[in-house]
C-alpha cells in the first residue's frame, strides 16, 4: 500500500466531524494487478486518490481484503486503500466492532493535514462503539474471492490446490480450464457456499427447490413453507440447518424463529455462510443494508 487512500471523501461522518477533511485529489494509474480480480476489467485507466501521509515510501502499510468485509453490521470500510497487489475496494481504514484498523504506518508528523483530520475523526467515531465487540469472526472467504481463486487454480504447480477449494472431481475436470469453471461459479454466485471442509460449492439442492439465492431472507420463507410439503420437506430442513446452524424440529418452531428475528437477520459469507441475528440495541454500520 502507498501513502494514498483511493476515492473521493464520502458522506460518512468521519469526513465531516469533528473536523472537515479536505484532501487534495490526484489521479494515479490503475494498477494492472487489480484488473485480474472480479470487476477489475471495468476499472478506469486512472483512479482518484488522496494523500494521507508523506512517508516517501510506497510500502509499509496494511490493506485488508475488501471482499466480504462489509457483509455484516459490525464492519465497515471507512476509506479504500490504494493497493496495487490487492483487489479493488480493499480497506485502507476500516472498523470492525470496537476495533479501528488504521492502515497507514507514518506518525502524525508525516501525515498531511487531511490525514491528520481524518485520523482524529476516526478515533472520535470508533469511540461510539465502545464495548460493542465484533459479532462475526472470519470462518471463510467471501464468494467473490472464491471465484477469483478458482480462476487461477491452474497457475499453481500444486495439484491439490484446486481440490482443496472445489473438490477433486471438479479440479480434475477443469484442470486446464480454470477460467471456465470460474465463469460457471460467477454465473451461479448467489448459490455458492463454503462447506465445513473449506470447499466452495454451488448449492444444487437449493436449485432443485427453485431458490435462486442463499443469502436473502426470502429463501428462509420459502424453505419454511416447503417444510409442509412432504416431497420437499427433508431437503428444506437440511437447507435451513445448513444456513442457520439451528436444528429446530417442526415447521411451527421455524416460523416462530423467523417471525421473531426477521428485522434483525443478516447473512455473512465470511462468518460461515449463515444467517445471524443482530442483538437488540446493537449499533450497526451506517452502510449496512
Amino acid at each position: 500500500m502507498s501513502d494514498a487512500a483511493q476515492g473521493e471523501p464520502s458522506q460518512h461522518e468521519v469526513f465531516r466531524t469533528p473536523f472537515k477533511v479536505q484532501p487534495k485529489l490526484e489521479k494515479w494509474p490503475t494498477p494492472d494487478q487489480q484488473r485480474e480480480y472480479p470487476g477489475g476489467k471495468d476499472l478506469p485507466d486512472q483512479l482518484t486518490v488522496w494523500r494521507v501521509q508523506n512517508s516517501g515510501k510506497d510500502y509499509g502499510s496494511v490493506v485488508s481484503m475488501g471482499y466480504g468485509f462489509g457483509d455484516s453490521p459490525d464492519a465497515e470500510i471507512l476509506t479504500v486503500g490504494y493497493a496495487p497487489g490487492k483487489p479493488p475496494g480493499s480497506a485502507g481504514v476500516s472498523r470492525h466492532g470496537n476495533f479501528l484498523q488504521w492502515g497507514f504506518s507514518s506518525p502524525p508528523a508525516q501525515m498531511t493535514d487531511a490525514g491528520k483530520a481524518f485520523f482524529l475523526n476516526c478515533i472520535v467515531y470508533v469511540h461510539k462503539f465502545d464495548g460493542k465487540r465484533p459479532l462475526i469472526h472470519v470462518q471463510s472467504s467471501d464468494r467473490t474471492y472464491a471465484v477469483y481463486l478458482i480462476g487461477i487454480m491452474d497457475r499453481f504447480n500444486d495439484p491439490q490446490f484446486g481440490a482443496r477449494i472445489v473438490g477433486s472431481d471438479l479440479a480434475k475436470q477443469y484442470a486446464d480450464k480454470a477460467k471456465d469453471l470460474a465463469a460457471l461459479y460467477l454465473q451461479q454466485i448467489e448459490l455458492v457456499y463454503c462447506d465445513g471442509q473449506g470447499q466452495f460449492i454451488i448449492d444444487k439442492q437449493l436449485q432443485d427447490l427453485g431458490i435462486t439465492s442463499n443469502r436473502k431472507v426470502e429463501m428462509l420463507d420459502k424453505l419454511v413453507n416447503l417444510l409442509g410439503q412432504p416431497p420437499y420437506a427433508d431437503a428444506a430442513q437440511q437447507a435451513l440447518q445448513r444456513y442457520t446452524g439451528l436444528s429446530l424440529n417442526t415447521p411451527q418452531r421455524w416460523q416462530q424463529w423467523l417471525t421473531a428475528n426477521r428485522p434483525r437477520l443478516f447473512f455473512s459469507d465470511v462468518g460461515g455462510y449463515k444467517f445471524f441475528v443482530i442483538p437488540e440495541g446493537y449499533l450497526v454500520a451506517p452502510s449496512f443494508r
